[in-house]
């Protein structure tokens, strides 16, 4: 799925929540949600230029990547404390997510993220 506005951002995550439903444990799907929120709304402020998602679940693994279109690699950023929320997108998939990582493409880009676990 292809998005450009972060009006979609609510919409991934519920489109996500609907898909792993009946084939993730809710505990993990919530996680996945936040971590997907997170990654789409950077690709978006960041890319200006939309992103497409892509879900895989495995038995033991659910795995989400979001695709942009703009080269460069995201930046390491560290906000301080008068940052209110900003710049923590990629801390909280770091803290939360079993594996993550950034692939380069000839157009763009895919950060990723898997969640070890079981299904339900």
């Amino acid at each position: 799925m292809a998005h450009t506005d972060l009006a979609a951002v609510s919409e991934v995550r519920c489109e996500l929540r609907e898909f792993l439903r009946y084939r993730w444990r809710a505990e993990s799907a919530e996680v996945a949600e936040l971590l997907l929120s997170e990654l789409v709304t950077n690709a978006l402020i960041h890319t200006r230029h939309g992103a497409v998602v892509t879900v895989s679940v495995a038995p033991a693994k659910l795995r989400v990547e979001v695709r942009d279109f703009v080269s460069g690699m995201p930046l390491s950023y560290v906000p301080n404390a008068d940052d209110g929320t900003h710049g923590r997108g990629l801390i909280l998939v770091q803290s939360l997510a079993d594996a993550w990582g950034v692939s380069a493409h000839a157009l763009g880009k895919v950060v990723w993220f898997e969640l070890n676990g079981e299904k339900p």
